[in-house]
């Protein structure tokens, strides 16, 4: 059973990874339904917290039915972060985790996210000082290095843990790689097969389909897998992870009514929380992989995707059921 600090999280838990504009209550409670087994929130800045910017602290939002639920902050200057684990403790998580590996440019050039990277020292430090900071349990989520020249991530793991860190999730590519080529599981086995290590090792990048889950969990050894991408749109993606480990053999897929019912609670959900507009705006993303595999249907993702008002998406999402009533997922 994997721990992080004195939360049992299960054997081989599934996470869902923290996404900007994604991991909002609305998915993370279809995703919790559907088996993931720890849920992180959007990353947020703590420059956003500190000067109480209303987008930074609507993301604090946190329900019961989630946990455990961790809150995921990112910065690179010591006092915001103290501060920003204040306002976070406030909000009553089970766990902070600090964003150590975003590789966007808009993070990465202000020292934060992956940025941090260029400097281990400070990263180590900024973890201790906010382990020291709280009774939650402090988590980091990194990459693999800067670049593939400066790939050090066992001797960063063991300083993370030596400071208190509860668990380290890894994405299996460097900064330099943002999203491309394919992620390399193997450094992460080194971290876990580490004998000084003690603590949860979770693996990141490319768990897309429930035998890349078993690969990671029975080839690498790790202790759990955090999902990000393909969740995005298909929370069914947690529940047929655990059948397959169950069984050994896939689960049907989710039917058409399935899911334009969950595509109908999660705009809903999302509206109830963010308002028309955001809620409209910030759930088109994922209506692709909602109704993906279905031909000929671009005009009805088109009417989904730039329609502003929730009426007319509802709208499409009838018209689909109906006229997709019999078809068969593979």
């Amino acid at each position: 059973m994997a721990k992080i600090g004195n939360i049992d999280v299960g054997e081989f838990p599934l996470l869902l990874a923290p996404m900007e504009d994604v991991s909002d209550p609305p998915f993370r409670a279809l995703c919790k339904e559907q088996g993931a087994d720890v849920v992180f929130t959007e990353f947020i800045s703590s420059e956003g917290l500190i000067r109480d910017a209303a987008k930074s602290v609507m993301k604090l939002d946190i329900y019961e039915k989630e946990r455990p639920v961790g809150i995921q902050i990112f910065g690179a200057v010591l006092d915001s972060m103290l501060q920003s684990v204040e306002i976070v403790e406030a909000s009553g998580p089970d766990i902070i985790d600090i964003n150590f590996g975003c590789p966007v440019k808009k993070v990465v050039s202000k020292g934060a996210g992956a940025g941090i990277l260029k400097d281990i020292d400070l990263m180590v430090s900024l973890t201790e000082a906010m382990v020291k900071h709280t009774k939650l349990p402090i988590t980091v989520k990194t990459r693999l290095g800067w670049d593939h020249d400066s790939i050090k991530i066992v001797e960063v793991a063991e300083r993370l843990q030596d400071v208190g860190c509860k668990a380290i999730s890894i994405h299996g590519r460097t900064r330099a790689q943002m999203y491309k080529g394919e992620a390399d599981w193997a450094p992460i086995a080194e971290v876990k097969n580490n004998p000084r290590m003690h603590i949860p090792i979770f693996g990141n990048g490319d768990v897309d389909t429930p035998e890349k889950a078993m690969e990671m969990r029975d080839k690498y050894g790790l202790d759990g897998a955090m999902i990000g991408r393909a969740s995005i749109g298909y929370p069914w993606f947690f529940k047929e992870v655990k059948h397959y480990f169950n069984t050994g053999v896939h689960c049907a897929p989710p039917t058409m009514q399935e899911r334009v019912d969950a595509a109908k609670r999660h705009l809903e959900m999302a509206i109830s929380w963010k308002g028309e507009k955001l809620g409209v705006f910030e759930t088109r993303r994922h209506y692709t992989n909602y109704f993906k595999g279905i031909p000929d249907f671009k005009e009805y993702r088109m009417k989904m995707v730039t329609s502003d008002d929730s009426a007319s998406v509802f709208a499409a999402f009838e018209e689909v059921q109906k006229l997709f009533a019999d078809y068969q997922f593979a």
